[in-house]
């Protein structure tokens, strides 16, 4: 019988093996295949190591430990943002930051400390108790450090911008092992960098953001049947092109999957639902929802309701999913491309996406924040996101990626030529998300964070600053 050899890199790992006090899985370990696993169980990757540190000294062990065996890093909390990554960890230390669970508001202040392992859905719950609320994404357990170093489009985004600029301080350790709390007067060209940034430049164990008072909202959802759609969408284009910034929504085609919390009258059913928040009293919500409670929704959930619970609005799946997103930033949605869209992935289009999806931009998104950092505005009136969901065989999820290329070509004539790298699951040139100069920033100051390439970059970046 013939022994296969232990590759190079899980050798060299074993010097790992007694660090974050014993929580370190190996190859082989009874452990290993669930630490690696991330919340996309699309992804099959085999890192050298599995490591969870609690507390920034033991992430600083790790990533000493890790450069001495001539192994990179990959920091990653729920894994949500993983597939850019995949079949690049064999060399490489998985670095799980799920332990670091600290959680704390403060209500005087309005600003919440996170640590790097906390869930939105229970920052929600612990800010609501307080009457307070956050720019927090369309799913509870999406981690909060990943969603708000990305960017972070939010249901109150085109009122408050992105949640990336709500961030007041970064706590991380460095490639050498050293630990920054980077903030507006201190490390200022670091704390640029991270908000946005999407170059990794540490391991980041805490966050500090401003939170802002909201108790309750108007939100909810609004559906038709999937025939209508050629109704509802140009109708909601309109819509979108006046309404005011308080209102942030966005238009689905989907297959409602029968699951809790989905009402089961719809369960089965093809539809296009809008849904979203507006920011604004009762009597106001009602005059800007108007016009789409004019094409005679056959379900309606808008409603009063309190805000915390609007990291569950979205309907997205929770928990460990196999999932595929590939999305493009569009400037306009004229007739041309309304009528492509439907062709792509409207009624008899033969379509397999879960969702093709919409999301407003536009408001404060696509103002500038002279405060921000690296990403301080998006660049498009809407977010087209194709996404997929279960695919089951290779086949399945090749008819999939082949479905959500082709809805995102039915826009490409509209399409800014920027994107949004949270909801791009294909690895893609960092040039294609920031401006020059922005980029060659960026370039800069990752080099001298991290001279020795210790972390892996989830996408590339081909260009240098005097190239850029």
């Amino acid at each position: 019988m013939t022994q296969q050899a232990t590759p190079p890199a899980v050798l060299r790992a074993e010097s790992l093996r007694g660090l974050c006090g014993g929580s370190v899985q190996l190859p082989g370990d009874p452990a290993y295949d669930m630490a690696r696993s991330p919340w996309n169980l699309q992804m099959r990757d085999y890192p050298a190591a599995v490591c969870y540190p609690a507390f920034p000294d033991e992430v600083a062990e790790v990533l000493r430990a890790a450069g001495a065996a001539g192994l990179q890093v990959a920091a990653q909390g729920t894994g949500h943002g993983a597939p850019p990554l995949e079949g690049r960890l064999d060399d490489a230390v998985l670095l799980r930051t799920s332990a670091m669970t600290e959680l704390e508001v403060d209500a005087d202040r309005r600003t919440v400390r996170a640590g790097a392992g906390v869930l939105w859905g229970d920052l929600a719950d612990t800010a609501g108790r307080c009457g307070l609320a956050s720019r927090h994404p369309s799913s509870p357990d999406v981690g909060v450090v990943g969603y708000s170093l990305g960017g972070g489009i939010g249901w109150y985004a085109r009122r408050l911008g992105l949640q990336c600029n709500a961030i007041t301080a970064v706590e991380l350790v460095l490639a050498d092992g050293t630990f920054v709390r980077a903030s507006a007067d201190r490390d200022a060209d670091l704390f640029w960098a991270l908000r946005g940034g999407a170059a990794p430049l540490g391991v980041v164990t805490a966050l500090e953001f401003e939170l802002f008072p909201l108790e309750t909202v108007v939100a909810g959802a609004l559906a038709w049947d999937w025939a209508d759609v050629e109704q509802v969408l140009p109708a909601w284009v309109a819509w979108c092109a006046d309404v005011p910034e308080e209102a942030t929504t966005s238009l689905r085609m989907i297959d409602v999957p029968a699951m809790e919390p989905i009402p089961p009258e719809l369960h089965g059913r093809q539809i296009v639902m809008v849904d979203g928040a507006v920011l604004g009293d009762d009597a106001f919500a009602r005059e800007v929802l108007a016009p789409l409670r004019a094409l005679r929704p056959q379900f309606d959930t808008v409603a009063r309701v309190p805000a915390a619970s609007l990291v569950r609005l979205h309907l997205d799946p929770e928990g460990p999913t196999p999932a595929y997103a590939s999305s493009t930033l569009v400037s306009d949605l004229p007739d041309a491309a309304i009528a492509g869209i439907l062709e792509a992935v409207g009624p008899g289009s033969g379509t397999r996406l879960a969702a093709a999806e919409l999301r407003q931009l536009g408001g404060a998104l696509s103002r500038p924040d002279p405060d921000g950092g690296a990403l301080s505005f998006l660049d498009g009136a809407y977010l087209a996101l194709g996404l997929g969901i279960g695919g089951g065989s290779d086949q399945d999820w090749e008819r999939q990626r082949a479905d959500a290329a082709r809805y995102l070509a039915a826009v490409e004539p509209w399409a800014t030529g920027r994107q949004y790298l949270p909801m791009l699951d294909d690895r893609t040139d960092t040039r294609k998300v920031f401006p020059p100069g922005v980029h060659a920033r960026l370039s800069a100051i990752r080099r001298a964070a991290d001279p020795g390439d210790l972390f892996l970059a989830p996408h590339p970046e081909h260009a240098r600053p005097e190239n850029a």
